[in-house]
């Protein structure tokens, strides 16, 4: 610390003028002059001697409850300080936050004096409206002598981390169109297709465990026969995010990409209540989650710069090895990007579902359309929608209420 930064202007003021009375006095010789320049010299001297030692007598725990909310919900921060100097302190001490824009004003609040063993408990509130993860602290502890001449500020501890994931709707139902999102076969438990992996018991080898032995197949055979052993997986569905930072229009919370985002977690739950995992494509990579961990994931998800060639080669690979239902969240889409889905044709049986973000920066409305009508052609079921809320319409097969005629995002 550098000692003439711990003085408040009222403290160098009275150094100042000390000084000068001091040096005043010696000159024309006046002891009582001198006397009280030293006096005045002396006073934040001895409030700096009074607050030096304090700063590492002060304790504090911070707790963040919750430490994982909803876009738009609060969390409460509750900060607990105990005083355990042995130096004598008659100031004050005042406690700053450190906070992102995002959350608010960083809030101070006056503690006053803190003697050892005492504690002092306070809190606050944030909200973030926008999804991401959000640093609180570190605290800043500012002690003050009772004369305001001397003001020293140490940051204390570490930060906390606050987690915003996007808000979500609940779907309910099938996917539109129906398909296979919710087939008769559960996609939690499925059988293998070739081998001997299969509901056909087979005869009894040794050292086969005698609590799988078929008893209708043995009698019926005349020799012992056993179940043959399931084999378990967890079926997929695929997810890709159109995330390009120039493919969608809008800032903040009311972004169309924080929409697309919102869609995509929505989307991804449903699709994992019956125990599916969910490969996600986005921001030209891949990541495999399960049930609320896809929040987390979006929660963090980066703007991309990049063009959907990654994605799209990825998408193409769940096509061809049928790994369940695949679903497309997407921003403005181009003349070429309509061309490479395209040549993402869905397999029989499976669903392709193309959710469109109409509040995008679409170069006309014609394209819009052009893309709805194209998509379908090719085999994928399309959605449109303009904000968040009008995602359980569409997923049912209903129009959104909130639905135009045209294009939102504007043209570009």
């Amino acid at each position: 610390m550098k000692p003439l930064r711990a003085f408040t202007f009222r403290g160098r003021v009275l150094l100042c003028v000390g000084v000068a009375v001091a040096v005043g006095a010696v000159l024309v010789g006046e002891r009582d002059l001198l006397r009280v320049g030293v006096f005045v010299v002396s006073l934040p001297l001895l409030a700096a001697l009074t607050v030096l030692r304090v700063p590492d007598g002060v304790r504090h725990t911070r707790d963040l409850l919750p430490a994982r909310v909803t876009a738009g919900e609060e969390a409460r921060v509750v900060i607990r300080l105990t005083g355990s100097s042995t130096a004598l302190f008659a100031g004050g001490l005042v406690v700053e936050e450190t906070l992102p824009l995002a959350l608010g004003r960083p809030p101070s609040f006056a503690v006053g004096r803190l003697r050892r063993g005492e504690e002092r408990e306070i809190a606050y509130r944030v909200c973030a409206r926008a999804r991401g993860r959000y640093p609180i602290g570190p605290l800043t502890l500012r002690f003050r002598d009772p004369l305001g001449c001397v003001e020293l500020a140490r940051p204390s501890g570490s930060g906390l981390s606050l987690l915003v994931v996007p808000r979500i709707v609940e779907l309910s139902g099938a996917a539109p169109g129906g398909g296979t999102a919710d087939s008769d076969t559960s996609p939690a438990r499925s059988m293998a297709s070739s081998g001997e992996d299969d509901t056909v018991p087979r005869e009894y080898r040794h050292g086969d465990d005698v609590r799988r032995v078929h008893w209708r197949s043995t009698a019926r055979r005349g020799e012992l026969m056993v179940r043959r052993e399931e084999r378990w997986r967890r079926e997929q569905a695929t997810l890709l995010l159109d995330a390009r930072s120039h493919a969608h229009a809008g800032e903040g919370a009311e972004s169309s990409l924080e929409t697309a985002v919102a869609a995509a977690g929505s989307i991804a739950l449903h699709l994992s209540a019956d125990g599916r995992e969910i490969r996600l494509l986005a921001a030209g990579g891949e990541t495999t989650v399960s049930g609320h961990g896809v929040l987390d994931v979006l929660a963090v998800l980066p703007a991309s710069t990049s063009d959907l060639r990654c994605e799209l080669g990825l998408l193409d690979e769940s096509v061809a090895a049928d790994r369940g239902p695949v679903v497309a969240v997407l921003g403005a889409l181009t003349e070429s990007d309509l061309d490479e889905f395209a040549r993402t044709r869905p397999a029989q049986g499976r669903d392709r579902i193309a959710v469109l973000c109409r509040r995008a920066p679409w170069s006309s409305p014609a394209l819009l359309e052009k893309a709805q009508v194209r998509l379908t052609g090719t085999g994928w079921r399309v959605l449109a929608i303009d904000t968040l809320d009008d995602l359980p319409a569409a997923w049912q097969g209903r129009r959104p209420s909130t639905e135009r005629t045209g294009p939102l995002g504007g043209h570009r």
